[in-house]
């Protein structure tokens, strides 16, 4: 495992190194002091992750983000000494997958790097040939890859989970607290994170950003995956779900309302919705 460091501060690599070679013996910690040799090093070694400052000579840290953003879904860990609610939405904004401020503890640092690289590396639950289709958009599960009107969207890794956990519950309304522990693995990153990501989705999925088809806004509570025209129509939904429920052919709701299942391409359900 590849890990670049790119910092301006001599002193801040060489303890972000020898920090990772503790608590991360099998991995290689590569290095660059700017902006340009960053994207080099990048380039040459194709790294699993990344920890970038975001106040660099020259090219700045959120140019350097953009620019591994056009072709990589590596993870990226922003560093910075800037702690202004601004500066971190911007980042994630961009596509970045988390963000810490200095001065920061390097145990903190590494277990961050692992949790973003454990993620990244988590497999879905996704069914072999399974493909999730509404209205101008195909999900397709086993490549993680997204078409919108036949054309293909690139999705970080963070964005990738985000939809596949919205789509997962579709007709469902899912918490943001949810959503926190099955995109990001914690809840401590924040509604805010949330906000961000699916303001980042909607912009690259949705036909009108500010008009979604896809992806609604239960204010206070969450989103939903809107999966029919009865659920773009804003209609509430059943209930809010904390994992994907699971899919059932017929049933009763709690209210004595008939609810039933739709089925993926290929054979698989979608979890359950009310019928008018």
């Amino acid at each position: 495992m590849k890990i670049l460091v790119i910092d301006d501060d001599d002193c801040i690599r060489e303890a972000i190194s020898i920090a990772l070679s503790f608590q991360m013996p099998a991995c290689d910690v590569l290095e660059a002091s700017d902006g340009q040799s960053g994207l080099r090093v990048f380039r040459q070694n194709a790294p699993d992750a990344v920890v970038l400052d975001i106040g660099l000579p020259g090219i700045s840290g959120l140019e350097v983000l953009e620019r591994i953003r056009e072709s990589s879904s590596a993870p990226i860990l922003m560093l910075s000494g800037r702690d202004a609610e601004a500066d971190i939405v911007r980042a994630l904004e961009m596509g970045a997958d988390d963000y810490i401020t200095k001065p920061c503890s390097y145990l903190e640092l590494s277990a961050r790097l692992k949790a973003v690289l454990r993620r990244a590396d988590s497999p879905q639950a996704a069914v072999p040939d399974q493909v999730f289709r509404v209205e101008g958009l195909a999900i397709h599960f086993p490549s993680q890859t997204v078409e919108v009107n036949n054309r293909a969207v690139s999705l970080t890794n963070t964005e990738y989970r985000l939809l596949y956990h919205l789509v997962c519950n579709a007709g469902h309304v899912v918490s943001h607290r949810a959503l926190l522990q099955q995109a990001w693995g914690s809840e401590s990153y924040g509604a805010d994170v949330v906000r961000v990501y699916v303001s980042r989705l909607r912009t690259k999925i949705e036909p009108e950003r500010d008009s979604p088809r896809y992806i609604l806004t239960r204010p206070g509570v969450g989103y939903l995956f809107a999966a029919s025209d009865t659920d773009a129509d804003n209609r509430r939904p059943l209930s809010v779900a904390a994992d994907p429920p699971r899919a059932t052919e017929q049933s009763t709701s709690p209210n004595g309302r008939a609810v039933r299942s739709t089925s993926w391409a290929g054979g698989e359900h979608q979890p359950a919705r009310v019928l008018a």
